[in-house]
């Protein structure tokens, strides 16, 4: 564990920033940073409409997913627990197309009510079958969560092969920041206060990562506690799923990685995981409109990639240790 923690923190906020400032000036349209005093109108068009939206929509996804992983996995007693292993990024899916089949004309808060309703339900339902498992295992549980969340997504896919909507939801599966212009983001503004709300009850989320009896013991109300975390997980899970598509691994990844660097308090650890989640979704980000320049490869494989193999590093050196 670090324990210079705030030359840390400074280095990280430093690299955010340099980050941010050199992904606005990546793209299709040729804009330099040596012009950045002297930009054409349509050059300022294309900062003010595209690239500055589509930075803000990735800071804030991955600081939102990157907290909700860290949430859930204090609430689950289990570090391979995330929004992409309990099924509720299936279940947010299988929400929007209810949205769309029940709904045709359904705008963006109408798909918002469905995909959050069924994400939180989903979520509950996880955690009551974690709750019953008697052999704990800290791989067997997210095992239980992934077979979850591919029987939601097969009953979403049945569902649109049934009512010809597959390219439809198609749409949901790759996380892509691609067609983020101003207008059609801002619903994502409402995972901030969730990241707000998560640093206030920071404290009672670490309580509850020691265990129900002992939550119980200093007084805590447990339960309450536990449908706070999963309203807020949900919340940011649909925002993210509506704005940009299913992005896996970013709240399983990261919480872990800082985790191992600082510890299990949360009040101390989620600065970190936020600013390593906007981080390393930027690079991903970067990565993705560069690989394959003037394409774009979509955000959610190069995280899938990268996200996967460090995913396959924790787990073998987590497994050592079982």
């Amino acid at each position: 564990m670090f324990n210079n923690s705030a030359v840390l923190k400074g280095l990280l906020v430093l690299a955010l920033i340099v980050l941010s400032f050199f992904s606005v000036f990546v793209g299709v349209r040729d804009i330099s940073i040596t012009d950045i005093h002297r930009l054409s109108e349509d050059d300022m068009l294309v900062m003010m409409v595209s690239r500055i939206p589509r930075l803000a929509a990735i800071l804030i996804a991955g600081i939102g997913m990157s907290v909700s992983g860290l949430i859930v996995q204090q609430i689950a007693l289990n570090k391979f627990v995330s929004p992409t292993t309990m099924g509720t990024l299936d279940a947010t899916k299988l929400g929007i197309l209810m949205s769309m089949l029940l709904v045709p004309a359904s705008g963006i808060y109408t798909k918002f009510a469905f995909a959050f309703f069924t994400s939180a339900f989903a979520s509950i339902i996880f955690l009551k079958m974690a709750s019953k498992i008697k052999y704990r295992s800290l791989i067997f549980v997210p095992l239980i969560g992934i077979v979850f969340g591919n029987i939601i997504s097969a009953v979403a896919t049945f569902f649109a092969y049934r009512y010809n909507v597959v390219q439809n939801m198609e749409g949901w599966l790759i996380g892509d920041f691609s067609y983020i212009i101003k207008g059609n983001y801002e619903i994502l503004y409402l995972a901030i206060p969730v990241v707000i709300i998560s640093y206030l009850y920071a404290n009672k989320f670490t309580i509850v990562g020691l265990g129900e009896d002992a939550a119980k013991s200093l007084g805590l109300n447990h339960k309450q506690i536990v449908y706070l975390g999963l309203f807020l997980i949900s919340i940011t899970a649909t925002v993210v799923v509506l704005t940009a598509g299913v992005i896996p691994f970013l709240g399983l990844i990261v919480p872990n990685v800082v985790s191992l660097m600082f510890g299990d308090n949360l009040k101390k650890t989620l600065p970190y995981t936020a600013l390593l989640g906007a981080i390393f979704l930027l690079i991903c980000d970067v990565i993705s409109r560069l690989v394959a320049f003037p394409y774009e490869v979509p955000i959610g494989l190069t995280v899938s990639i990268l996200g996967g193999v460090i995913f396959l590093v924790l787990v073998l050196k987590k497994v050592k240790y079982v």
